[in-house]
């Protein structure tokens, strides 16, 4: 990730001038603490550009028990952030959403993953962030969702939602790799970076101006 850049051009506008009013720092929500998820969970990956804003997002998702920045669609041994960011290992920065199935749907999550939490539309990039590693990918965990994702990028084509195709791949989920410790939960502990403030609060805040039903309640940020 670099130090800032435009945020997608499809979360600014109204949502940020509401997440402005209410004052930034209102809409952030610690997240669950990084505990062995409840009976009855299930999870998913996604990916699509830098890891912080996704965690931000999905933690912030009603039934979603944690949200984890790491890499997908690599090999163990080079699932590391440095050696990620050459760009030849494969690996796409994703999250990893754990989350019950009783509050809130897959069909819901990637509600929220195609029309929020990043731009469809961007190949191997997110604004500036550029290279595979910030590729839109679902990578999908059984025939279930691979059927499921494959039916929201038919149904997002057919309404013309996006002014340009979606170009969202799926991969089969081989391992989800965490990230190292100080990627965790960024956006909460440092809500006054540029790069937050540009990137990732616009979409937070369209989350909670498009979705009110499918959000947490609003908490003081951690310091």
């Amino acid at each position: 990730m670099i130090s800032m850049h435009w945020s997608h051009r499809w979360v600014l506008g109204a949502a940020l001038a509401a997440l402005l009013a209410l004052g930034g720092r209102a809409f952030l929500t610690p997240a669950a603490a990084d505990a062995p998820p409840p009976a009855g969970t299930e999870r998913a990956v996604f990916a699509g550009g830098c890891f912080w804003g996704m965690e931000l997002v999905f933690d912030n998702v009603r039934g979603v028990v944690r949200a984890t920045p790491g890499f997908a669609g690599g090999s163990a041994a080079t699932a590391h952030y440095e050696i990620v960011s050459t760009g030849t290992t494969h690996h796409a920065e994703s999250v990893e959403v754990v989350y019950d199935p009783r509050v809130v749907s897959y069909q819901q999550l990637l509600q929220v993953y195609f029309r929020v939490a990043h731009d469809p539309t961007e190949l191997d990039r997110q604004g500036p962030d550029e290279g595979t590693q910030y590729r839109s990918t679902v990578f999908y965990a059984n025939d279930a969702q691979r059927a499921q994702a494959q039916a929201a990028i038919a149904q997002l084509t057919a309404q013309h939602v996006f002014p340009a195709p979606v170009v969202t791949t799926l991969e089969p989920l081989h391992g989800f790799y965490p990230a190292e410790a100080y990627h965790l939960h960024y956006a909460v502990r440092h809500p006054d970076d540029p790069y937050i403030v540009v990137n990732d609060l616009p979409k937070l805040a369209h989350l909670r101006a498009a979705y009110p039903q499918l959000t947490k309640p609003q908490q003081a940020a951690i310091r």
